[in-house]
């Protein structure tokens, strides 16, 4: 898989010019994470292209990756090879490829969204995840999307994701993960560029489309409108992990949902 074909295939976070304010706002999902993983086994499920694996490594006791792409996991292998407490393994979940009981904490970033049986993933983590284990996930909120995107099953509200997540585990605590000024007017510049393509489309034909017909044009597009943004938002291959934040304020308006959910 070459670099190239991980930038234009925005079902993964690639890191490059283009797709770098994705990039930086999945990755803070992995540095708040650390302080939960020091020392344990963790599970990162939808590893992707693993940097955040990798970045992980340096605090858990040992971490696997899982992906459903095998030539993903694969080049996973190749890329990390180096790092002794890491591994990889290609498995479609759920159900997670553990026993039960056996996890410390599960991370699972940009994930959910795309599965069918999101209430079955959440079961099967719990059901790997060692008493008092926690199961951190990252998904977009809804509220902030403009456009379908077509790797995407399901997007939640809070208020969704809460009750979902609180039907299966005794403790969950939800924050908004958020931008700064200069991140915000990148997405405003954004929103400007996917509202002049959805012109466009005055049937609606995005939303109803089979999603399988939808990928190709839809990463052209997206592909075209970032390196647009490069071109004419400064503060695109500026902008850092530094930049977000998690807040329990004006949780709508945030970009994404980032849950902590506890087992007994």
């Amino acid at each position: 898989m070459t670099e190239e074909t991980l930038v234009r295939n925005y079902e993964r976070p690639a890191d490059a010019d283009v797709n770098n304010v994705t990039y930086q706002r999945c990755l803070y999902a992995y540095e708040f994470a650390r302080e939960y993983i020091h020392g344990k086994t963790v599970l990162d499920v939808g590893c992707g292209n693993g940097y955040g694996t990798a970045l992980m490594s340096q605090d858990a006791l040992s971490i696997t990756g899982v992906d459903y792409d095998q030539p993903t996991v694969d080049a996973n292998r190749t890329r990390y090879k180096t790092i002794p407490n890491i591994a990889f393994l290609q498995a479609k979940t759920p159900p997670l490829p553990t026993s039960d009981n056996s996890i410390d904490v599960i991370t699972a970033f940009q994930f959910i969204e795309h599965l069918e049986d999101r209430p079955a993933f959440l079961r099967d983590a719990y059901r790997v995840l060692k008493p008092n284990g926690v199961l951190l996930v990252t998904t977009p909120n809804v509220k902030r999307s403009l456009a379908r995107n077509p790797f995407h099953v399901h997007e939640y509200t809070f208020d969704e994701f809460a009750a979902e997540l609180s039907a299966i585990f005794p403790t969950v605590e939800l924050f908004g993960l958020s931008g700064n000024e200069k991140v915000e007017d990148y997405y405003a510049k954004n929103a400007a560029f996917v509202r002049s393509v959805l012109r466009w489309d005055v049937l609606g034909l995005h939303k109803i489309l089979p999603a399988s017909i939808l990928i190709k044009p839809y990463n052209a597009i997206t592909h075209f409108m970032r390196q647009r943004l490069r071109d004419n938002a400064p503060q695109t291959t500026t902008i850092s992990v530094k930049d977000f934040f998690t807040t329990n304020k004006n949780l709508d308006d945030t970009l994404d949902i980032y849950a902590v959910a506890k087992k007994v």
